[in-house]
């Protein structure tokens, strides 16, 4: 399973995205990203280039697509969309904002197969204050998530698609941090194999230290021990697997504190 995906499914939802939103969001380029990709944003005054981005109703990244910050919104939406749907052919339902509504609504409906339906999001006419709207905050919202990174705030990549990829990189680390905090969170189990390791590691320190100190024969200690330190190794076997499937930090360090102690006793089972 894809970072992406782990960290929908933790969020509780479906892997398979059904819905996206789109939007742009222009950046200031460096002195080397070179004259050809960079462009000038009238509307923003920006001079640089302009991140268009796709992201699902909680706001992780779907597609990334980089032009100039001369590209209208509309024009840099055809090839953003048309990725989104190679890449994601489960959405069926796209928001966006006033920026977007035209020729690309009935181009998406009509080129885009499965149909994808683009519903814009206006602003209310006679709003004057600040107000939160419908689905548009998601996206904005990643908007800063990726602005926070360092490489983000401005674009000093040579190449658009290396600025692509920086954008990618932000939202994995935003994800790995997202999935290293709840599983940290999650509390410990009841009871768990781990455990019953821990267990099983006492018990046979223990009867190893009593046979040693009764001074055993060799072919006594032999018979004893071969069979524990059987299970034991099959015991670690299967819960290796098991925790790295799993992921949890717990089961990794009782394993890790158990193996040692049954390969000891396996080698202390197979001595003639």
């Amino acid at each position: 399973m894809s970072c992406a995906a782990s960290a929908v499914s933790a969020a509780g939802r479906t892997p398979e995205p059904t819905a996206a939103v789109i939007d742009s969001q222009s950046v200031r380029a460096a002195e080397e990203v070179a004259r050809a990709s960079r462009g000038y944003d009238a509307g923003k005054k920006v001079n640089g280039r302009k991140r268009h981005i796709a992201v699902d109703t909680i706001g992780l990244l779907l597609t990334v697509l980089i032009t100039a910050a001369g590209v209208q919104d509309r024009d840099g939406a055809k090839p953003l969309l048309w990725n989104l749907r190679r890449a994601f052919p489960s959405v069926k339902l796209a928001w966006a904002d006033g920026g977007y509504a035209g020729k690309l609504v009935i181009w998406a409906k009509a080129t885009l197969k499965p149909r994808l339906t683009l519903q814009i999001v206006k602003r209310p006419g006679d709003l004057h204050t600040f107000q939160v709207l419908p689905r548009r905050w998601v996206v904005e919202r990643t908007l800063a998530w990726i602005t926070r990174c360092r490489r983000t705030v401005r674009d000093y990549e040579r190449l658009p698609g290396h600025h692509e990829t920086v954008v990618y990189w932000a939202m994995t680390i935003i994800m790995t941090r997202r999935l290293a905090r709840q599983a940290a969170a999650q509390p410990a189990a009841a009871w768990c194999p781990g455990r019953l390791l821990c267990s099983m590691r006492e018990i046979a320190i223990r009867a190893h230290r009593g046979s040693v100190s009764s001074s055993p024969s060799q072919s006594a200690r032999s018979s004893i021990w071969r069979p524990i330190a059987a299970v034991m190794v099959l015991v670690n076997g299967a819960s290796w697997w098991i925790a790295w499937t799993r992921s949890t930090p717990a089961w990794r360090s009782a394993v890790a504190s158990s193996l040692p102690t049954s390969w000891s006793l396996y080698r202390i089972g197979s001595a003639k």
